[in-house]
């Protein structure tokens, strides 16, 4: 579902691709139909930045200031949701990328005891939330939160 901007002439279509491990944004001109800019933000590969495309095309479409700081301040939160593990220290980051490999963010109940004592044998105790939090979306108990 589009999110409309406040004047309705723009709004912002949100798809993830499961190919690309990356979250679309693009600003559409509702009237025109057409996507003016596009965001590209990988949440799988730490390695990966996230990228912002202009269309080409049918010459120049003028975009207000209002509208693009609108658009970019959505393409912020995004990046901060789904990108804040990449933030952590780099030995963190490496293991949460090896377990979402590893585990496509899925872990079952009855998994967790054997993940979890792996991970105390390999984290600090200070970064296992942290852990279990962004490769599994648990707590450092295992429940699902």
């Amino acid at each position: 579902m589009p999110i409309p901007h406040p004047d309705g002439r723009y709004a912002i279509t949100t798809t993830y691709s499961v190919p690309d491990d990356a979250w679309y944004l693009e600003l559409d001109e509702v009237a025109g139909q057409r996507t003016l800019v596009l965001a590209i933000v990988p949440d799988e590969d730490p390695g990966r930045e996230p990228t912002v495309c202009f269309t080409s095309g049918d010459g120049h479409r003028d975009v207000p200031y209002a509208v693009m700081r609108w658009f970019m301040d959505q393409v912020a939160e995004d990046i901060r949701t789904s990108r804040s593990w990449m933030e952590l220290r780099p030995e963190t980051v490496g293991v949460i990328h090896g377990l979402r490999q590893e585990h496509l963010g899925v872990l079952a109940d009855e998994d967790v005891p054997p993940v979890l004592a792996g991970l105390r044998a390999r984290v600090p105790a200070a970064d296992l939330a942290d852990v279990m939090l962004h490769a599994f979306g648990r707590g450092p108990d295992g429940r699902i939160l």
